[in-house]
């Protein structure tokens, strides 16, 4: 097959190919390798390649297979994985010179269960400087990401370098992660789905230069899959779900739960919180996902987000309070550039001390027992993921840009805060810019997710690959 009809295929539709042996995963890492070659120059999305290895991966993947080997579900399918997320012999830069030299001994859980699948590591891609440089995917080491629809458009972040590899054609799989949206937004600014998991269900390890995290980020980030298709997210959960000794927090729930007698409750919310900032576009969005689950057969009906200012507050003390100290060692790793995001951050929540601390630790219990009540009688929630159209690709620099840019992402914050699932997935185009959902469940229900997620898809469409736009940038200009 031709390069461009390999690297058009989902990951799903790639791994039946490898699995009969039309194609070969030499083959099919040349592709993408090929393809990266192409592209990338033009969008920035992939930092290093690891094509020595991915070519040897290949090879013995071949060798495994006609030996008539049991290769893994995803064998021979190529991923890209973000700066943040350990991979064997490669340095985990987080965007920043301090680490640059940092090489990790052992892949990341998520990593090593992708590869044990069979699927090959083909790059390393794109993020904010140490994940906390704001919405915009721009990394001291390797400059600015590009969105392939728009270039005066961000491409999201903070997994904007999967985001775009996806959307490309560059990978059919990216590995990234999300605290606060991270996947969510990069994946409808690029017109692809991404998988939030639940707290637990994904092992990960999050450690930097060997240091444990604190509570807040213990509790928020989570690892997960993007994808070009709602089926492609699923056959990486059932790869990546599970306990692993690597991580105590992962838990061995089941992968799909019981299934509803009657059609499953499907609650939306268009404005959360009734902020009255919801653009058109979106709004169009949202009816039209919730349009196709009720032609689904869904109930459908307007809700209100459980505790949602509660949930934004109770986030903001958390982190902050664990930011304040740390900060002024972070500080030191990044430019004025990427700090300013935190620094206005701190200034619109200031750090709480230790008595307000510890009563937002029950707080949170309390949000979760809220949204744990709405599940049981409404075990889908609909929303949008972002109120407003995708942003410039630029760094705020006042409080006013920085609440213009994250205010219309509060959905997202808050399902970050109870740590339940959350799918993004695309619904169509307006004036030629991707729009998507994300569908939302009780802890555990990815598969709830999933199954409305791909109702949508089966409704709306899906809208990658795509060649990007013509233009050379060298990230210098902004």
């Amino acid at each position: 097959m031709k390069t461009t009809e390999l690297c058009a295929l989902e990951a799903s539709g790639l791994a039946k190919l490898l699995a009969s042996g039309e194609v070969s995963a030499a083959e099919t890492v040349e592709a993408h390798l090929e393809r990266i070659a192409e592209v990338n120059p033009q969008v920035n999305a992939v930092t290093r390649l690891l094509e020595d290895s991915a070519r040897q991966a290949a090879r013995e993947t071949d060798r495994r297979r006609v030996a008539g080997e049991q290769l893994g579900p995803l064998a021979g399918v190529p991923f890209t994985v973000k700066e943040n997320i350990h991979v064997a012999g490669s340095a985990t830069t987080h965007g920043v010179p301090y680490f640059r030299d940092w090489a990790a001994q052992a892949d990341a859980p998520p990593v090593r269960r992708l590869r044990a699948a069979g699927a090959i590591p083909i790059g390393r891609t794109n993020m904010p400087d140490l994940a906390l440089a704001g919405l915009h995917t721009v990394s001291q080491l390797f400059g600015h990401t590009v969105n392939p629809w728009d270039p005066q458009r961000t491409p999201g972040g903070t997994s904007g370098g999967d985001a775009v590899a996806v959307a490309t054609g560059m990978t059919p799989l990216g590995l990234g992660n999300d605290s606060g949206g991270s996947i969510r937004n990069p994946a409808t600014f690029n017109g692809i789905a991404g998988l939030k998991p639940s707290y637990g269900r994904f092992p990960a390890d999050h450690r930097m230069n060997d240091e444990e995290p604190v509570l807040g980020h213990q509790l928020f980030p989570v690892d997960g899959p993007l994808a070009r298709s709602v089926a492609d997210l699923r056959a990486a959960y059932e790869v990546l779900a599970g306990p692993d000794p690597q991580d105590p927090r992962a838990v061995p729930a089941p992968l799909y739960g019981p299934q509803p007698d009657a059609p499953v409750r499907v609650g939306v919310v268009v404005d959360p919180g009734g902020r009255g900032d919801v653009h058109p576009d979106v709004r169009s969005a949202t009816e039209a996902a919730a349009a196709a689950l009720e032609d689904a057969g869904h109930p459908v009906e307007e809700v209100a987000v459980p505790r949602l200012q509660d949930a934004l507050d109770g986030y903001a003390a958390l982190l902050r309070a664990e930011f304040s100290r740390a900060w002024p060692v972070l500080r030191r790793l990044l430019t004025d550039d990427s700090a300013r995001h935190i620094e206005l951050d701190i200034q619109r929540h200031p750090p709480v001390g230790l008595e307000e601390y510890l009563r937002q630790t029950g707080v949170r219990l309390g949000v979760q027992r809220a949204w744990a009540r709405f599940f049981a009688r409404c075990p889908i929630l609909l929303g949008p993921v972002s109120t407003q159209p995708i942003p410039a690709p630029v760094v705020p620099r006042t409080l006013e840009e920085r609440d213009a840019t994250f205010t219309p992402m509060r959905l997202l914050t808050a399902s970050t805060y109870v740590g339940v699932p959350a799918v993004a997935v695309p619904t169509g185009l307006a004036d030629g810019l991707p729009q998507g959902v994300q569908v939302m469940a009780g802890m555990y229900r990815e598969d709830l997710c999933l199954d409305a997620a791909q109702r949508i898809e089966e409704r709306l469409g899906v809208l990658t690959p795509l060649d990007p736009r013509p233009y050379r940038f060298d990230g210098r200009d902004r």
